[in-house]
């Protein structure tokens, strides 16, 4: 169940699987014939607001990092179904790499990684409410009472 992060200009890696580019913005003056990823989901990106109070623009000082993570964070609460979707296509074992922005040099500081955080924590998840369904037995199923 591979999930990895890269940039969207990021050379193509054996293994990559479907590359998502979840950036708000597509790439600016790239031509589709040179798009380097499978599907755009722009909703997983941060919204413009978000995205622009992040670099300081509209006059106000740039967002730090614990404050854009947290408004990022929220934001994806209201993306739960998209989230989901993705964390069932990894657990049914399908590659995915989520693709960010060519700026975005460090990904401990990116939208991508927080993303895959979350895609981690649904896989965690499901992986325990499964466990905790195949574990439970029944009275006549050789449980003890």
């Amino acid at each position: 169940m591979p999930l990895r992060t890269r940039r969207w200009n990021d050379p193509q890696q054996p293994g990559d699987g479907l590359r998502l580019l979840i950036s708000r913005y597509r790439p600016r003056g790239l031509p589709k014939g040179k798009e380097t990823w499978d599907g755009w989901r722009k909703e997983l990106g941060p919204t413009p607001e978000l995205l622009a109070a992040f670099h300081g623009k509209r006059g106000a000082p740039p967002l730090s990092w614990p404050e854009y993570r947290k408004r990022y964070l929220a934001e994806m609460r209201e993306r739960t179904s998209a989230i989901d979707e993705l964390a069932r296509r990894v657990a049914a074992g399908e590659a995915l790499t989520l693709l960010c922005s060519s700026a975005c040099t460090d990904p401990a500081h990116c939208h991508r990684t927080l993303l895959k955080g979350l895609i981690e924590a649904r896989l965690a998840a499901g992986k325990r409410s499964s466990s905790d369904r195949g574990g439970t037995r029944r009275r006549g199923s050789g449980a003890l009472p």
